[in-house]
């Protein structure tokens, strides 16, 4: 790890620059935030690390950086363009120029040997092959495999064939290289050396690296970490410089949203059950702020679950004894009723509501809360 002053800090160029980048799938009926308002910038030359557990967000937030995927909301800036508003022939040039890979999975060809894996990527610039053999002979050699440029994969062990994927990430010369859980198929000892050769890369050919894992000690060589919880940046450390940023939710914007919200509450919502929420326990849960109409199906239900609390049969004298039936438990199958007491949900022989117990469950009358029930305890 390099120590950087401020003066020097504050020259360095961006070469990453993310803002309120959101990313939303829609599964069904369900909305799920996987990014939501990620913002970060990452400089030249530098290495950075993304921790997260895993369904933390890390992943696709790489795959947003490498455009493989299009963000809902929010701007990606890499090397002064705007890669979010591209399409997909812009990107596939674009990622030809300016990135590199280094994938978890290695993805070598195993038709092929180790030179001709890393040629690979240069023979789609129509580069002559003598030049991509020689080019890709020094990047082995760089990564300390030029003993093995005849080998196929299936003759190489898993830490042989990751330094294969990291010489054919750096054979384009790329300006920046993403890694996806490099050290994620290897042991314990491969992957410290994987890591210090990827350090040593960073330092010495001024490369930006920026490395996606759920390791915190894979994490601890980085320059920079972020760490990302459930699609939000909780915690920026920046090591070159020992200053810590914590990330912390914008209460003041989410207490307006529920003020507003609650501005524009229907006129029949009673206000008494909502004042039994206090506001900031709500924003100390950092709730998501849902459409109009699931905020109020939301409370519904919450309020129809306090009331269920509340209505809790205590007496005795309520509760039938086991073969005993209850006036209102009386309901012959053949008595009709009459339209104007069927709303009512009335028996027309005897105007009787129809609720009451029923083999351990209290029964509800068609008046009182459609498809309501609750067991006896």
């Amino acid at each position: 790890m390099v120590e950087t002053s401020d003066k020097q800090r504050d020259m360095r160029k961006v070469v990453i620059d993310v803002r309120d980048l959101y990313k939303i799938y829609e599964v069904g009926t369900t909305r799920v935030r996987a990014l939501n308002g990620v913002s970060f910038q990452v400089y030249e030359g530098e290495f950075c690390a993304i921790v997260g557990t895993s369904g933390s967000g890390k992943s696709t937030l790489l795959n947003m950086l490498a455009g493989l995927e299009k963000p809902t909301k929010g701007e990606i800036r890499i090397a002064g363009h705007h890669i979010e508003k591209m399409n997909e022939n812009k990107l596939v040039r674009f990622r030809q120029k300016n990135v590199g890979f280094i994938f978890q999975s290695f993805n070598l060809l195993g038709t092929m040997n180790a030179v001709e894996n890393v040629a690979l990527p240069l023979s789609f610039r129509g580069i002559p092959k003598a030049i991509r053999q020689k080019r890709a002979a020094k990047m082995l050699k760089l990564v300390g495999l030029e003993k093995h440029a005849k080998h196929r994969p299936n003759q190489m062990s898993g830490g042989q064939q990751q330094r294969v994927g990291m010489a054919r990430a750096l054979v384009v010369n790329p300006k920046i290289m993403f890694a996806d859980e490099p050290t994620g198929n290897l042991d314990s000892r491969t992957s410290k050396s994987m890591m210090t050769l990827m350090r040593r890369i960073v330092n010495e050919h001024k490369k930006t690296l920026v490395m996606v894992t759920h390791d915190d000690s894979l994490a601890a060589i980085a320059d920079r970490v972020i760490r990302i919880v459930d699609g939000r940046i909780v915690r920026i450390e920046d090591r070159t410089t020992g200053r810590i940023l914590e990330v912390k939710p914008q209460k003041r914007k989410l207490e307006k949203k529920l003020i507003s919200r609650e501005k524009t509450k229907p006129q029949d919502e009673p206000v008494s059950r909502e004042k039994e929420i206090p506001l900031e326990q709500e924003i100390s849960q950092d709730r998501e702020i849902l459409p109009e109409q699931e905020i109020w199906k939301d409370r519904e239900i919450r309020l129809e679950q306090e009331n269920f609390r509340d209505e809790v049969v205590t007496s005795e004298q309520e509760i039938p004894r086991e073969g005993e039936h209850t006036p209102e438990q009386v309901m012959p199958q053949d008595r009709a009723l009459s339209p104007e007491k069927e709303k009512d949900g009335e028996d027309a022989g005897t105007g009787v509501r129809k609720s009451g117990w029923k083999g351990g469950i209290k029964l509800y009358s068609r008046g009182d809360r459609k498809g309501s029930r609750k067991t006896k305890k």
